[in-house]
């Protein structure tokens, strides 16, 4: 059996090299990066993020063809079977043909520990430490479990740069043993730029620091499911005393508190309680408060009275530093700065994806025998890359260029060879053929009507005077994100 997912479950003996079951574990999971991202497209934001996102890859058994899916709780399983079982097996044998069967199954990990209770809060001094933390899985039902956070996403795993450098160090702040000067914390950003990592890494270095502290981690989603089931079931009295007996709240998605006003109002209760026990509450979503829909006025207040931190989109420099972070994990593999430099520069609406896009071309490297160079990456990425390349135009680069180097925009057509003016030509088309799907003639014509070899010449000179001239490889990279922003 290969194991893919890196959380506790049961042990297992490899058949196989070291090496050879970690490449299958990347694969698979490539594999299921591109599967939901399919069904997220299908289903719609909110269904895909209540039942599919929590899915974590087990083990696949090659001499049965089974793969394992696992999911929080015993509800959650059941209602994935009901509705999405087909959908999910049928996805998997066209992504690869030796899975026959896919198991969706409760996260062994979290049946073991289905029998700790939430409500111990009387637990004696001397009885060792009290490590609860309460995930996307349930508080309100006592069958639901209670683990870990995602033991990779912490603050040494999270890399900072411009973009995100105000809510990192909001989030250590909130983690600090000293208590908050602001409280909530509310990080803003779109998807895929980190701020679930920013949560799960508080969660990690609070408890980390007060190794007794009880940690509530859910989506804001899953808060209205626990809540409306509690509802019915008459155990509201339970669901409430629980639910304020934490002292770090972390609720994620935050836009998604939508629809039941009872539902808002008890979370607007329970902050309020948290505040005044001088607790901790940490909330993330995709928008400002104030840009949240059908909140409550009173909720939108609490939410705004501590600290909104953005986490801006990730620059190219962010980017670049992001991925090279990641090929630590899968040395001695080489991986060429052309090919970091491309994906950098291509994969720009998220992280996720950039970090998705890597893991995927190396996973077909490693499977294949191939090495890694800028013609796989272009070869195995169309979907993602397409998907983030914004339409520049060669006109668009010619205006760019023209206004950084103070030109007028004639010189880009004109005959005159003074190196003020040939310089910033050449350096228009080497950006036209990275930029742009134009052909080598194609670009030529744009530029008044010059042969294909004058292109050819100013492209190849260009890219080696960025390995040479630090100030012309600075004035590329200038242009490059001006032109990609």
């Amino acid at each position: 059996m290969a194991r893919i997912s890196d959380n506790s479950g049961p042990a297992r003996k490899r058949s196989k090299g070291d090496g050879e079951d970690d490449m299958e574990r990347v694969a698979l999971t490539a594999d299921w990066d591109d599967i939901s991202a399919g069904l997220r497209k299908d289903l719609g934001h909110q269904l895909h993020s209540q039942w599919i996102k929590p899915v974590q890859l087990g083990e696949f058994d090659s001499a049965t063809g089974t793969l394992q899916l696992f999911l929080p709780s015993e509800f959650a399983a059941e209602w994935v079977r009901k509705h999405f079982a087909d959908r999910l097996s049928l996805a998997w044998k066209i992504m690869r043909s030796e899975i026959k069967t896919v198991a969706i199954e409760v996260h062994p990990s979290r049946k073991r520990m289905a029998d700790i209770s939430l409500s111990d809060s009387r637990r004696p001094a001397n009885d060792g430490p009290d490590l609860r933390v309460v995930p996307d899985g349930g508080f309100g039902d006592p069958g639901f479990s209670s683990v870990g956070l995602d033991a990779s996403l912490t603050f040494a795993a999270f890399v900072t740069g411009d973009a995100n450098v105000l809510a990192r160090n909001a989030a250590q702040r909130m983690a600090a043993n000293e208590k908050p000067q602001f409280s909530p914390l509310y990080i803003k950003a779109a998807t895929g730029q980190g701020k679930t990592h920013l949560l799960h890494a508080i969660g990690h270095q609070f408890l980390g620091q007060h190794p007794r502290a009880r940690i509530f981690y859910c989506s804001a989603e899953r808060f209205m499911v626990e809540f409306v089931q509690a509802l019915k079931q008459n155990r509201m009295i339970e669901f409430k005393t629980r639910l304020r007996g934490f002292d770090l709240l972390l609720v994620d998605d935050l836009q998604f508190i939508i629809g039941k006003a009872s539902a808002q109002e008890e979370l607007l209760y329970t902050i309020d309680h948290l505040l005044s026990e001088g607790k901790r509450l940490v909330f993330a979503a995709d928008r400002a408060p104030q840009a949240l829909d059908s909140v409550e006025p009173r909720l939108l207040s609490r939410l705004s009275m501590g600290l909104v931190a953005d986490i801006q989109p990730a620059d190219l420099e962010l980017r670049r530093s992001i991925l090279e972070s990641k090929l630590t994990r899968f040395a001695p593999l080489s991986v060429p700065d052309d090919v970091v430099d491309f994906l950098a520069r291509t994969i720009t609406r998220n992280v996720r994806e950039l970090v998705g896009g890597l893991n995927k071309l190396i996973a077909y490297a490693q499977l294949t025998g191939q090495p890694v160079s800028l013609q796989l990456a272009e070869e195995q990425l169309t979907d993602i890359l397409s998907a983030n390349r914004r339409r520049i135009t060669i006109d668009e680069i010619q205006r760019t260029v023209c206004q950084f180097y103070r030109l007028d925009r004639s010189e880009m057509s004109s005959k005159r060879r003074t190196r003020a003016v040939v310089r910033p030509r050449q350096v228009a088309m080497y950006l036209s053929k990275v930029l742009t799907p134009r052909s080598y003639p194609e670009i030529g014509r744009k530029f008044g009507g010059r042969d294909h070899s004058t292109v050819i010449h100013a492209v190849k000179l260009i890219e080696d005077l960025r390995t040479r001239d630090a100030d012309m490889d600075g004035d590329v990279r200038s242009l490059l994100r001006q032109l990609e922003s």
